[in-house]
């Protein structure tokens, strides 16, 4: 065993050397796509790293603190009305920051506790596919048509998925129910408001905080809103202030002063820092920070603390994942934004080959090999960036949007062991067909 140990240490440091020994420094095509890394990930540090990440870490850590699993199942349950049942499964997506891994323990823990097979595999479908962040920046860097096919499409999949499920395996289901009809769900530990104000107060602080520009030419609601949207942000910022101290009940003095200092930071950002898409970064940075010190000084209330730990949490597992994410799509696909055009290591004629144009073959390929590469949360947006900026089709993209987020070869093992083999195996058929159809006829559209 002290031999097979070491030898994969020789082997470690052989490798590294090589690599590093035969590095192609007189590649121009090696430099650029190094060049390409470092300013794609210098862009995404800069522009949705502080903004998005940081307070989406936040709101996560809401859903997986303050919402009880009574109202959960109280809503997925095999006995719930239909419509509502679907309806929160479809947009539940919209309030998780998860991938098709961190969403597994969610779904595994609903489906165990008899929630309906249709509403829990509509909420594991959703979950990836449609958080708030990827929306957000899915309309923001793939541009707003594709953001909106991917809310529509996601929507219509997760209900349809699940209706199809329930359909095909209805006596299971039919079995479930009558199982459920003693059941009585637990009581909140505050009024569904409460936590509904508190939650939605950081949701919008979320979609202000990034709201995009309008176009030159757009003189309408958009464009009013985005020259305003600081200040809605600190119209919102007020609320959840006072949310922290009549809901969570957080010490006066403490919120007050960390209000205070936020709103400095964002005077003194303003008068100090030249670049201006950098002066909103530092008050959200402060304004993070003093929640976090609150939160874990507060000891009158331990769920406090857990919501800050479960932030952190999120951001211990998503972090990691999306730097990687960045990186790779950086060295393969190159980076394309605002006015930067740099290529990648990957010749862009590939590209075209697999997944140009929009056949449907090349809305299959993209639709299977998504369906079994591993997306960390967000990390398909800057990857299908890069696939379209190399030649990749719309459709396609689309097509890679609804299939990958939500599925993986390690969530698909997963899966087969809660749901059973058939389960899964049809599970997935329906998602890599629906996004290969999708994503053509979102082609031939656009």
């Amino acid at each position: 065993m002290e031999t097979k140990k070491e030898l994969k240490i020789l082997f470690g440091i052989v490798a590294i050397f090589a690599a590093v020994f035969f590095m192609p420094l007189q590649s121009i095509r090696f430099t650029t796509a190094i060049d390409a890394t470092l300013d794609l990930a210098q862009w995404y540090a800069r522009e949705h790293v502080v903004l998005c990440l940081l307070p989406a870490f936040f709101i996560a850590g809401v859903i997986a603190v303050f919402v009880s699993q009574s109202s959960v199942l109280k809503y997925f349950g095999a006995n719930a009305k239909k419509w509502l049942s679907y309806t929160v499964a479809a947009v539940s997506g919209g309030i998780l920051a998860v991938c098709s891994c961190t969403i597994l323990p969610l779904f595994t823990s609903i489906y165990k506790r008899s929630a309906g097979l249709g509403p829990a595999v509509a909420f594991l479908y959703s979950g990836p596919a449609i958080s708030l962040l990827s929306i957000i920046l899915t309309a923001r860097i793939l541009g707003l048509e594709m953001g909106i096919a991917r809310v529509i499409g996601a929507v219509l999949f997760s209900v349809v998925i699940g209706l199809a499920m329930a359909f095909i395996f209805r006596k299971e289901e039919k079995a479930k129910q009558e199982q459920q009809m003693n059941i009585i769900p637990a009581p909140e530990n505050r009024p569904m408001w409460q936590t509904a104000f508190h939650f939605f107060t950081l949701v919008l602080i979320l979609v202000f905080a990034n709201l995009g520009a309008p176009a030159s030419n757009d003189t309408g609601l958009w464009q009013t809103l985005f020259i305003y949207k600081w200040y809605v942000v600190g119209v919102l910022s007020v609320l959840l202030c006072g949310s922290l101290v009549w809901i969570l009940k957080l010490k006066v003095v403490w919120v007050l002063l960390g209000a205070i200092i936020t709103a400095s930071s964002a005077i003194l950002s303003n008068s100090f820092i030249p670049n201006e898409k950098l002066i909103p970064l530092v008050p959200m940075l402060v304004a993070i920070t003093c929640l976090s010190v609150v939160l874990l000084l507060g000891k009158n209330n331990e769920e406090n603390r857990d919501w800050l730990f479960s932030s952190w949490g999120f951001a211990k597992q998503i972090m990691p994942l999306l730097a990687v994410g960045v990186v790779t799509a950086g060295f393969l696909l190159g980076s394309t934004h605002d006015d930067t055009s740099l290529a990648g290591i990957i010749p862009n004629e590939w590209i075209q080959w697999a997944v140009g144009g929009n056949s449907l073959l090349s809305n299959f390929l993209a639709s299977f090999t998504g369906a079994f590469m591993y997306f960390a949360t967000l990390t398909e947006v800057p990857i299908i960036q890069g696939l379209l900026a190399s030649g990749m089709g719309k459709g396609p993209a689309l097509a890679l949007l609804l299939a990958g987020p939500s599925l993986s070869l390690p969530s698909m093992l997963v899966i087969n062991q809660v749901l059973g083999f058939k389960k899964t195996v049809v599970f997935v058929v329906l998602v890599i067909a629906m996004a290969t159809v999708s994503g053509w006829v979102f082609g031939n559209l656009c």
